[in-house]
């Protein structure tokens, strides 16, 4: 009895696992036409989407996948194939602001700061591309992150009827332990798509981009928004859903800050592996 048991569980293990890798390759086949590996052959699109991870990993090293999406932006914003870059990422702690610290290394290396729009409510990728759609009111855009990371996040588009398509950016060679992770990770996604039909945590009212509002000439040169405030202006507009808001809280296209000297552009196909940007007081976390 207990060895038929045990039969059964394993032959249940093996029939779970070679679904979960039967799923991924599925969704590795499905998003492979929108996916493209050199600046060359990227289509020409308004808007590139940067998805956010963490600048330094727990130890303190350069986190290769943060340096190499950097680059990637920069490549595809200095070639012309796109003329704003959305930074989405998390701002769940005031100590750990993903937008904020890829924003001040692409100014330093040469992007215009009206060229940059942050999205602090980039929790998941779900999170961004949705948000992308719904609050920035863009359907076709490229997204800026690995092939690993494209795949679920094309996926996600496709699914939500968003066009999109993605630059993948080089991964580090040591990375058997994160595509690992990748197959949980989009287990979860499919869940959130097609069982629990999940929303972002915060949408909030449309901020087109390019954004139509002036930017205030005495003001504050990083207006920081926290998912607190977000949660304060969905409570707004839950008691009065007849009444405008004049100011979004969510999101932000900022002016430039003082004293920042642009580095020189780098050239679309530049070397693969970039340099280490500039330290921030960043958490760390996988990508």
């Amino acid at each position: 009895m207990i060895k038929r048991l045990l039969i059964g569980l394993l032959a249940l293990i093996m029939l779970l696992g070679l679904t979960a890798i039967g799923l991924d390759q599925w969704i590795s086949w499905k998003t492979a036409p929108y996916i493209y590996d050199t600046v060359s052959q990227l289509p020409k699109r308004q808007v590139g989407v940067v998805l956010g991870t963490s600048k330094y990993y727990r130890g303190g090293e350069p986190n290769q996948y943060y340096l190499y999406r950097i680059q990637g932006a920069l490549n595809a914003y200095n070639s012309g194939k796109v003329s704003y870059l959305l930074l989405s990422g998390d701002n769940a702690l005031q100590s750990y602001n993903e937008p904020r610290t890829m924003r001040r290394d692409l100014i330093k290396n040469g992007v215009r700061p009206t060229d940059i729009v942050l999205d602090y409510a980039g929790f998941r990728t779900l999170d961004s591309i949705v948000r992308t759609r719904k609050v920035f009111d863009t359907n076709d855009f490229i997204i800026i992150t690995q092939r690993f990371h494209c795949e679920r996040a094309l996926f996600i588009a496709l699914q939500q009827g968003i066009q999109a398509q993605c630059f993948a950016v080089p991964s580090p060679k040591n990375i058997l332990s994160i595509r690992i992770r990748e197959v949980g990770a989009r287990l979860a996604a499919l869940a959130d798509l097609y069982l629990f039909n999940r929303e972002p945590h915060f949408l909030g009212p449309m901020v087109p981009i390019p954004s139509r509002a002036e930017l205030p000439k005495h003001g504050p040169t990083y207006p920081a928004v926290t998912p607190e405030q977000l949660v304060e202006l969905e409570n707004q507009l839950a008691k009065r859903p007849t009444s405008s808001v004049s100011v979004d809280a969510s999101t932000t296209q900022e002016a430039p800050d003082e004293n920042i000297e642009a580095n020189s552009k780098k050239t679309p196909d530049s070397a693969s592996k970039p340099e280490a940007l500039p330290p921030t007081a960043d958490h760390a976390s996988m990508p």
